[in-house]
């Protein structure tokens, strides 16, 4: 399997920002200029109260809907948490699994994060499972081996017919949210290793058709020469989502590299 059959994914990350008002401002706003897009995946992912509004607006585009967050069970007493069944009702296609907020704030582990993993594919989600390291560990050179931990951990089960719904999202916690960016090559060298791990998991075949994003401040700026990375199918990404032009701006960067990786 060639690297270049792997559709960019574009994804906001909306996390806790938004009332229903705002989010459809802004969705109104996407639909109108990225649409109809056809080369390039879009999805949004906003607060759970915004979902079936958002849904509702995006009918008739090409962008898809995606959650942040679900439960590994089907249902019970989980006070405050949503099922995979629950989402697939609102006809969400994406769902983020083990942002490092996610692990910092709410202490998740990577057994926990396995089981949202292999919830949501059930429940037929593209899990978007993240992965990356904290600055203390990038300076102490474990980069590779923390990245490896969450691999090996989050797809234990995972088969390689779940590949092509199955996307990875590299997020060097020290970027996320501070204004630096991994350089492209710094960002390559990770998701060349995830793709090798992905293939240890997979098998090869599997391993290229899986997606692996970049999570670590994409901006309008930066995206093309990251989107250039042959290991770089995308970007998960957080604050520039929040505003149109900028996530406009990144989708267009992706629309201008797509076709320089024969994507159609």
């Amino acid at each position: 399997m060639a690297k270049h059959v792997r559709k960019f994914l574009i994804a906001g990350n909306w996390k806790m920002n938004k009332t229903v008002g705002e989010a459809l401002d802004l969705v109104h706003e996407l639909v109108l200029e990225v649409g109809k897009s056809t080369d390039v995946t879009v999805a949004v992912c906003p607060a759970f109260t915004c979902l079936e509004s958002v849904g509702r607006a995006l009918e008739g585009s090409t962008i898809k809907l995606g959650a942040q967050n679900l439960h590994p069970e089907p249902s019970g007493a989980y006070t405050g948490e949503i099922s995979a069944a629950m989402l697939r009702t609102l006809f969400v296609n994406y769902v983020i699994i083990g942002h490092s907020e996610r692990r910092q704030y709410f202490a998740e582990t990577e057994p926990f994060i396995n089981k949202k993993v292999l919830a949501a594919l059930e429940g037929n989600l593209s899990p978007i499972l993240c992965v990356g390291e904290t600055l203390a560990e990038r300076e102490g050179g474990k980069t590779l081996e923390v990245v490896k931990r969450q691999i090996d951990g989050g797809l234990v089960g995972v088969t390689a017919a779940s590949a092509e719904r199955l996307v990875i999202a590299y997020e060097p916690v020290w970027a996320i949210g501070t204004g630096k960016t991994a350089t492209p090559a710094m960002a390559q060298e990770a998701q060349g290793a995830i793709r090798l791990l992905l293939n240890g998991h997979l098998g090869a075949a599997a391993g290229a058709k899986v997606r692996i994003l970049y999570g670590g401040s994409m901006k309008a700026d930066n995206a093309e020469s990251l989107l250039a990375q042959p290991d770089i199918d995308g970007g998960l990404v957080g604050g520039a989502s929040l505003d149109a032009r900028s996530f406009i701006k990144i989708v267009q960067a992706a629309q201008v590299q797509a076709p320089k990786r024969g994507q159609s």
